[in-house]
C-alpha cells in the first residue's frame, strides 16, 4: 500500500469509527530521568537497585581493631529513639564531628573512622557516628540497596536533629560522610544552620539546589572518584550552584574507583585515601581552630 492509499484508508477508518488519532507526544530530553553524569541526576537513593551501581561497591572486608567508643541511644522528636557510635572528648567541649556512614550502615569501618578522627583531632573533639539506618547493617551490595532505598527522609532528618539536640545548643558542629553518608554530611549542615562549621563530601550526591544552598553555615569540601554517576559533569554544577548561592567549595576528583577511601574495600586506593585523608584532617583543624 503506498502513501496516499494509507493515508486515505485512515481517514476513512477515523470518520466512521470516530477514533481520534494523536502523534505520539515528543519528550524533552531535558525532562527525563537522566543519569548521574547528567545536572538532573536523581538522589542516590533512587539508583541503589542499579546492578551496575551495586557492583561499585564490593562486599566489605572484615576489620579488626579494638574500638575507642561507645553506643548510645538518645531520644529523637518522632518517638523512635535514634542511635550513635560516640568517642566523648577528654574534656568538656562544644567541639563536635558527626560522621556519617556508607551505605551499608553504621558498621565497624565507620567506628573505626570515628575513632581515627578522635585520634588525630587530640580527643578535643567529641565525634559521634549517627546510625542512619537504625541499627540495620548491610554486608552484599543489594541488601544495602535495599535498605538505603527503604531508609525514609523525615526519619533520617529526625536522626540528624535528635544528635544536634543530643551535642547541645552551644555546639559546634562539623561533618563528614562516605556515599550515602557523603550527601548526609552536606544535608547536615544545612540541617545544623548556624551550629555548623563545616563539611566534607566523600564521593557523595550533593545538593544542588540554590535555594537550599543560601542556607548554609559553612563552606564545603569535596573529595569525589572518577565515576559515571557522581561525574565531573555533576560535581562542576554543584561548584557553580554553591558560587550562585554565594558559598565556597573545594574539591579533587581522585583517579579512583567509587569507595576508593574505604580501606574495607577490595578496590581500596590507600595512596589516595592518604592524601583525600590529610585533607579532611586539615580542613577540621582549621574549623576547630587548632
Amino acid at each position: 500500500m503506498n502513501t496516499f492509499a494509507q493515508i486515505f484508508f485512515l481517514a476513512i477508518f477515523t470518520t466512521l469509527f470516530g477514533v481520534k488519532i494523536n502523534p505520539a507526544p515528543q519528550q524533552d530530553p531535558f525532562d527525563m530521568d537522566m543519569v548521574m553524569c547528567y545536572a538532573q541526576a536523581k538522589e542516590m537513593a533512587d539508583f541503589a537497585a542499579d546492578p551496575e551501581f551495586q557492583a561499585l561497591h564490593p562486599a566489605p572486608l572484615p576489620l579488626d581493631y579494638a574500638e575507642m567508643g561507645q553506643t548510645i541511644s538518645f531520644p529523637a522528636s518522632d518517638g523512635i529513639e535514634a542511635k550513635g557510635y560516640l568517642v566523648k572528648a577528654a574534656k568538656k567541649s562544644n567541639k563536635w564531628l558527626f560522621v556519617y556512614q556508607e551505605w551499608w550502615g553504621l558498621n565497624e569501618n565507620i567506628r573505626r573512622e570515628a575513632d581515627q578522627f578522635y585520634k588525630d583531632l587530640g580527643g578535643k573533639v567529641n565525634v559521634l557516628a549517627l546510625d542512619m539506618y537504625d541499627g540495620q547493617v548491610a554486608t552484599t551490595p543489594q541488601d544495602a540497596g535495599k535498605i538505603m532505598q527503604s531508609v525514609k527522609e523525615p526519619r533520617l532528618e529526625n536522626i540528624v536533629k535528635a544528635g544536634l539536640t543530643f551535642a547541645g545548643k552551644k555546639a559546634k558542629v562539623a561533618s563528614v560522610g562516605w556515599c550515602f553518608g557523603g550527601s548526609w554530611s552536606l544535608k547536615s549542615a544545612l540541617l545544623s544552620g548556624k551550629q555548623a562549621v563545616g563539611s566534607i563530601i566523600y564521593y557523595g550526591m550533593p545538593v544542588r539546589e540554590v535555594e537550599k544552598l543560601k542556607t548554609l553555615n559553612c563552606d564545603v569540601l569535596g573529595i569525589f572518584a572518577t565515576e559515571e554517576r557522581i561525574s565531573k559533569v555533576v560535581i562542576e554544577d554543584f561548584a557553580a550552584k554553591m558560587k550562585e548561592a554565594g558559598k565556597s567549595v573545594d574539591y579533587k576528583i581522585y583517579p579512583g574507583v567509587h569507595g576508593f577511601a574505604n580501606p574495607s574495600n577490595p578496590k581500596h586506593d590507600p595512596e589516595a585515601t592518604k592524601e583525600a585523608y590529610g585533607k579532611s584532617l586539615a580542613y577540621l583543624k582549621g574549623k576547630f581552630g587548632m
